[in-house]
């Protein structure tokens, strides 16, 4: 009896030892754990995409016009699968990932990405098939993916035509032209930012209104003049004062031998 145990516990501990090493290494395949009752076809990458063009060209404007996403609109962040996931990742460095869950740290995103598939699967909000990743024929997801992942291909009239008409469908629930002057006002903005650009000829820039990251740009570039010129402008000042004390004690001296000359 006591050796069968034996036996038992030395064949099992070779793979509960490699299976401990993956999670920390973050190297295990999706596949390796993929016992799930519910497989979710989803993809995580450019739905994180989709969430960062929204988070950079629309959410500013937002905030701007105080205005409240419905829940129904798709784009509130609701109804994104992987919203908790992403939420609970924490970036120390470009190479140090960590669980915000069962604070386990990894080497890189993929790794990070692949312990949540494995280990935190319960966390997914998988209620009525939400996929932000549907939305980036509208929201123009590769232009903020990495290009080497991104395949350019000959424009098609018809997924063209049938992304514009996502795009102006999210425009039409996500901001009623009838519900408020800031819903009406987002509205033009959502459709000039995002759909003017869904078409074959190449003449509509993508994301015109500008967002996020170009006004974070413009600000730092105005601190760094700002910090430039600063010490030239104390300069100037320096050298005015400087010369206005000189003229004041030539005067003086001038005042002084006048004064002293007889009369």
């Amino acid at each position: 009896m006591l050796a069968a145990i034996l036996i038992f516990v030395l064949a099992s501990f070779p793979q509960a030892f490699s299976q401990e090493v993956g999670e920390i290494g973050g190297e295990r395949s999706i596949e390796a754990e993929s016992g799930h009752e519910l497989q979710v076809h989803c993809s995580r990458e450019r739905s994180r995409a989709a969430w960062k063009v929204i988070d950079e060209y629309l959410m500013p404007f937002v905030e701007q016009e105080r205005y409240q996403i419905p829940s129904k609109c798709r784009l509130h962040p609701s109804n994104d699968l992987f919203r908790d996931q992403e939420q609970h990742k924490i970036n120390y460095d470009f190479n140090q990932w960590q669980c915000g869950y069962c604070k386990k740290s990894f080497r890189a995103e993929k790794y990070l990405d692949q312990h949540f598939d494995n280990r935190h699967f319960d966390r997914l909000n998988v209620t009525d098939g939400k996929c932000l990743a549907d939305l980036c024929g509208a929201l123009h997801c590769d232009h903020v993916m990495d290009s080497r992942s991104v395949k350019k291909t000959r424009c098609n009239l018809a997924a063209t035509a049938k992304n514009r008409h996502l795009c102006e469908s999210l425009a039409d629930r996500c901001f009623p032209l009838n519900l408020s002057p800031s819903a009406a006002r987002l509205h033009e903005l959502f459709l000039r930012q995002f759909c003017d650009a869904l078409t074959c000829s190449g003449k509509k820039k993508i994301f015109p209104k500008g967002g996020k990251k170009s006004v974070s740009v413009f600000y730092l570039a105005i601190s760094i003049l700002s910090l430039m010129l600063l010490p030239l402008f104390y300069l100037i000042v320096y050298l005015h004062q400087s010369e206005i004390r000189r003229g004041t004690q030539q005067l003086r001296r001038i005042t002084r031998v006048g004064k002293m000359k007889p009369s």
